[in-house]
């Protein structure tokens, strides 16, 4: 099990440099987008003499193994009150993400919300995932390490993938372990890239249920849009939403965004995935 503060920190090795190691308690088909994401927000925010970060933008470039990375980061536009940096992560000379980070200071401006957030049942009283699960589905444990980082909460909870296709709709309650929540709001930014970018392959996967072409193909993202509105850092529970409404050539596209547990909308997100066909699935 990992835990998000701990596995995205970054040191200081030089002026604008840092290093950070990643942790294999975060795998899905290597380091998980977000996680990386994660550790590149951080090394912005370490760099930023403002505490709230306003969006982040990355371009997925490689497979990083589960070891150092370097990360240097290059102020791209400084205001008094706003500060635009671009966040380059490398591995042995390899670059593996390119991101830019907006972070904002004390401003004041408009408001309005008129955001809607899905009607469904909230976290408290619902099962979580361990307790619907049977002993023997406990003891396999799940598909990649990553999950272990987050209790869930399924809204529609099935032990058995369906026959036909479904609405390309993924809505679920997470909450992250051991530590669920964050004080500095960096690190609290990170819980929104994850469970913005992890919401991309779920969402889209159930349009193509009953399918025998779901079985040959994975769908690494090429990218990720996050947009940070109403941070709640005293929310434990985690509302993801996620749609995949199409995919075609090759490419499949997603929007999620994320909510808090008395339902304000705390970032929203968007990105392609890459299909990819399984080595010796048939054609």
């Amino acid at each position: 099990m990992g835990d998000l503060g701990i596995d995205t920190a970054v040191t200081q090795v030089g002026e604008s440099r840092y290093t950070a190691t990643l942790s294999q308690e975060w795998e899905i088909w290597g380091p998980m987008g977000g996680y990386i994401a994660s550790v590149a927000l951080r090394a912005a925010g370490a760099a930023s003499p403002f505490h709230r970060p306003a969006s982040f933008f990355c371009q997925y470039l490689g497979v990083a193994s589960f070891d150092a990375v370097d990360i240097e980061v290059t102020t791209l536009r400084s205001a008094r009150t706003a500060l635009a940096q671009r966040v380059t992560v490398t591995q042995a000379g390899r670059a593996m993400l390119e991101a830019t980070v907006w972070s904002i200071g004390e401003v004041e401006g408009l408001v309005h919300d008129v955001t809607e957030a899905p009607d469904v049942a909230g976290p408290d009283g619902l099962p979580t995932i361990e307790e619907l699960l049977t002993d023997e589905e406990l003891a396999q444990g799940p598909g990649f390490p990553f999950w272990n980082n987050l209790q869930g909460k399924p809204l529609d909870f099935r032990r058995e993938r369906p026959t036909s296709p479904g609405e390309p709709v993924w809505r679920t309650w997470q909450r992250f372990t051991p530590t669920a929540t964050f004080d500095d709001p960096w690190v609290d930014a990170c819980r929104a890239l994850v469970l913005i970018d992890v919401q991309s392959w779920p969402s889209s996967t159930p349009a193509h249920w009953g399918s025998a072409a779901l079985e040959q193909y994975y769908a690494p993202s090429l990218d990720l849009y996050v947009a940070f509105h109403d941070p709640r850092p005293a929310s434990e529970w985690l509302l993801t939403d996620g749609r995949g409404p199409i995919g075609r050539d090759g490419l499949m596209a997603w929007d999620g965004r994320l909510w808090s547990s008395d339902r304000r909308l705390i970032a929203s997100g968007t990105g392609q995935l890459l299909c990819r066909r399984y080595p010796g699935a048939p054609n």
